[in-house]
């Protein structure tokens, strides 16, 4: 894995051109050049054997879009009438969204060519929706967090009913339509209400507005309405009733897609909201809808017999663990659900891609009942799927053990023993729909035949980045941790000061 260097928060140094801007959106704009050429190229190409050629290109695009974020790290600061702000927080979650992308785009390969499905918009949709996403990590203006959610949102829907045969599919995209249109809505009348109390739609100058005068009730109706939209996006209770239905209908990898990056995009903007803004009045509503979130979905995928449904109700129920963080304090929380939001990404990406591979053409096996016996069809892939499964129950030597680990100790910390012991309740809960896929898998003799095919290399490459995040996670977590807190710091002090070190490095650029 590579390793991150952390880089400064602090204001532009005078001196730096202001051609910088440009290198503060250069992952956005890599994307949005690979996502245009793929939508010119795909005409020109016969439909049959486009999959792979366009594959490839959007595959080069989000390695691109890698490389310069790492290249946008060297330019910390603001940009664009600080608008948007480069520092660790932005490049942390950058390297997350477009790394979920890439390994989502090798798992579409085998997928696109079993359900004959058109590559070109495919494949440009989700590198546009990696721009509005990379866009909600590094925006410190609500207008512009505004506008980049409506661009990861509006790719989201179109890619949820992808499978234009399947009535399930249509009915999945324009329910998520309608009801993210909704939530949409409910977050641009928060900042519009936080823009008629405090006078500003920039988050440093909403927070010292707050911090200079006591908060006005305008202020916490705002701060409520934007935590609604949000919580549409992060699938939190009690805004998830669009969950099931929509990964059930939506292709399996963007599912796995939409389960990871746009949730770590909207996590981002609500740390800022949180922790940046430092929003009055939101304790009580993270407690309730993290306790909610965890207890529904689990109590929800109990009763599932299908793997996509029970995984969609699983998510809620995370999304419910990851909440708890930004109940405890600034410093701690915001490491710990940022840990979490990672370690979630590598093994849930890792669990649909196993479920993509084997739901075959028309996604025909997806029940419990389709799993028996695949411990002998298939030993290798569902060893693979069983050590997903285990770290989405927080076994120990996984990441999902330390990312719980980190959660609930933050939590206590805060002297929230009330919510903490609602997740541990939670955990043991959830563990038993989880160790029922292995069950199924290990323990119970197959009833009808279902088709294995071979693991394509695409599909291997996939399983094993996300094998092996998910298991470095859980053995050597200190270095991505450590730049979690890095983050967190200057998330939560924006302004800390440069160390001459760093200085001198800003300088140069």
């Amino acid at each position: 894995m590579t390793q991150l260097m952390p880089i400064s928060a602090s204001l532009v140094v005078p001196g730096i051109p202001q051609g910088l801007d440009y290198v503060r959106l250069l992952p956005e704009i890599v994307l949005s050049i690979f996502g245009i050429a793929i939508m010119l190229l795909d005409p020109l190409l016969d439909d049959e054997t486009s999959q792979k050629p366009l594959g490839f290109i959007a595959l080069i695009g989000t390695l691109a879009a890698l490389a310069s974020t790492w290249y946008m790290g060297t330019a910390p600061g603001y940009g664009f009438s600080r608008m948007v702000l480069v520092n660790d927080f932005s490049v942390f979650f950058h390297y997350l969204v477009i790394a979920i992308s890439a390994v989502i785009i090798l798992i579409s390969y085998e997928y696109m060519s079993v359900q004959h499905i058109r590559a070109g918009e495919y494949y440009g949709l989700i590198l546009f929706g990696t721009v509005g996403m990379g866009l909600m990590t590094s925006s410190v203006d609500l207008v512009l967090i505004f506008i980049a959610l409506e661009i990861s949102s509006i790719a989201s829907y179109i890619l949820a009913g992808f499978r234009r045969r399947v009535a399930a599919s249509s009915e999945s995209s324009l329910k998520y339509f309608l009801l993210g249109s909704f939530a949409t809505a409910f977050f641009l009348y928060g900042v519009a209400m936080m823009f008629g109390a405090t006078g500003s739609t920039n988050i440093e100058a909403i927070s010292q507005s707050l911090q200079s005068s006591p908060a006005h009730l305008l202020v916490y109706v705002a701060v409520a309405l934007m935590f609604v939209g949000i919580g549409f996006k992060v699938a939190v209770a009690p805004f998830h009733i669009w969950t099931p239905d929509v990964y059930e209908g939506a292709p399996a990898p963007i599912v796995g897609f939409m389960s990871t990056g746009p949730k770590a995009a909207a996590f981002a903007v609500l740390l800022r909201i949180i922790f940046a803004i430092n929003a009055p009045g939101r304790f009580w509503i993270i407690w309730v809808s993290a306790a909610l979130s965890m207890t529904l979905g689990n109590v929800g995928a109990l009763v599932q017999s299908n793997v996509k449904r029970l995984l969609a109700y699983s998510s809620i129920a995370h999304a419910g663990y990851l909440l708890m963080a930004f109940a405890a304090a600034p410093e701690i929380g915001a490491s710990a659900a940022m840990f979490y939001t990672a370690a979630y990404a590598a093994m849930n990406v890792g669990a649909f891609a196993v479920v993509s591979h084997f739901a075959s053409s028309g996604e025909r096996y997806v029940t419990l009942e389709d799993y028996e016996g695949l411990g002998r069809r298939s030993p290798l892939l569902a060893a693979i799927l069983t050590i997903f499964l285990l770290s989405l129950i927080g076994i120990p030597m996984t990441g999902g053990f330390f990312a719980k680990f980190y959660v609930f100790s933050a939590t206590l910390k805060a002297n929230l023993i009330g919510l903490t012991i609602i997740g541990v309740i939670n955990s043991a809960i959830g563990s038993y729909y989880y160790l029922r896929i292995i069950v199924m898998m290990y323990m119970r003799e197959a009833r009808k035949e279902v088709p294995v095919t071979p693991v394509p290399f695409s599909l291997g490459f996939a399983l094993v980045i996300t094998l092996v995040a998910t298991i470095y996670l859980g053995i050597l977590p200190n270095r991505v941790l450590q730049y979690a807190q890095q983050s967190a710091q200057v998330l939560v002090s924006p302004t800390a000061p440069t160390t001459p070190e760093l200085a001198t490095r800003q300088a140069l650029f």
